[in-house]
């Protein structure tokens, strides 16, 4: 299993909502989380060989950015 960590700008349920079907219909992703109380807006999605450009794109289609972070 591989867990990335990406900056967003998702900022509210909303937005959580229109992601929402993007990152669920990715099937390398299992699971994904948004911290929208955190300042960075962290965005974690654990999955099979998840590919983090694919998961900018995913929330750019979306409108939103995302900057994956190193940890």
């Amino acid at each position: 299993m591989q867990t990335l960590t990406f900056k967003t700008n998702v900022k509210c349920n909303g937005c959580k909502a229109a992601i929402t079907p993007y990152l669920d219909d990715e099937p390398s992703i299992s699971t994904w989380r948004v911290d929208i109380y955190d300042d960075n807006r962290l965005l974690t999605v654990e999955g099979e060989s998840v590919d983090p450009e694919t998961v900018i794109g995913l929330l750019k289609q979306a409108g939103y950015q995302a900057e994956q972070l190193s940890w």
